[in-house]
């Protein structure tokens, strides 16, 4: 038996506002500090020890585990992956989604958000906001850096990762994530054999830990938000 616990980060400035945020690095609110708080406290009424811990590379994923590992009194280090990030939103990043909404209409935008295939367009690389130009992807061989992406791209990078570093650590061992909404789609899409019309209605709230529990067979024998306050429908129970 073991345990895949699934953390979206707490909320951040830019979720806050309301704006595409993808690979830009933006930090926590008070409020998301607040969920990630809650999330170490549910996690640890639990009572499961957690062997190996996973985040993106960006610092909202990373403080939420901090945050949730101070909790549960266990600060090791944990590896940062590029694969973990959020979906990188093109053209979209920095936009605020209800002003787009306005201008592109809701359904056009709900498209590029919740699609499976449609990217937006790229990014122009001379922007602040691309990854070429932030800090944090400098030791990311360029070449592989996105100007834009769909869910499927976000998908194929999360699950070559998945099954490179993560599931073979599942055996018999429980394993803590802390990732983006997308990111977490995309495993839970895998995980939960949801189809691309499934994982277009799927929701992922900030700082509310998804517990999935597996048999020695690898298959799952439970699922659920720890937060029910919060719990979303997980499109398969």
């Amino acid at each position: 038996m073991s345990f895949l616990l699934l953390v979206r980060h707490g909320q951040s400035v830019w979720n806050l506002e309301k704006r595409f945020t993808g690979w830009v690095d933006v930090n926590l609110t008070k409020e998301g500090i607040l969920e990630a708080e809650k999330a170490g406290s549910l996690i640890k009424g639990k009572n499961i020890k957690i062997d190996n811990y996973f985040s993106s590379l960006q610092l909202r994923a990373n403080n939420t585990l901090k945050i949730i590992q101070k909790i549960l009194k266990d600060e090791s280090d944990f590896p940062r992956a590029w694969q973990l990030n959020e979906r990188h939103y093109g053209a979209l990043t920095g936009l605020n989604k209800i002003e787009m909404a306005q201008r592109m209409g809701e359904d056009k935008i709900f498209e590029f958000r919740r699609s499976w295939e449609l990217k937006p367009e790229p990014l122009d690389k001379k922007s602040p906001y691309h990854p070429l130009n932030i800090d944090i992807y400098k030791n990311v061989p360029r070449e592989i850096i996105p100007d834009t992406e769909s869910l499927k791209d976000t998908y194929e990078r999360v699950l070559k990762y998945f099954h490179e570093e993560i599931e073979k650590k599942l055996l018999n061992k429980n394993v803590l994530i802390s990732a983006h909404g997308n990111s977490i789609r995309a495993l839970c899409k895998y995980l939960l054999k949801l189809d691309n019309f499934q994982i277009s209605k799927l929701e992922i709230p900030t700082g509310n830990p998804l517990i999935i529990e597996f048999d020695d067979k690898f298959k799952i024998k439970n699922c659920e938000y720890l937060d029910k306050e919060r719990s979303k429908d997980l499109l398969i129970f």
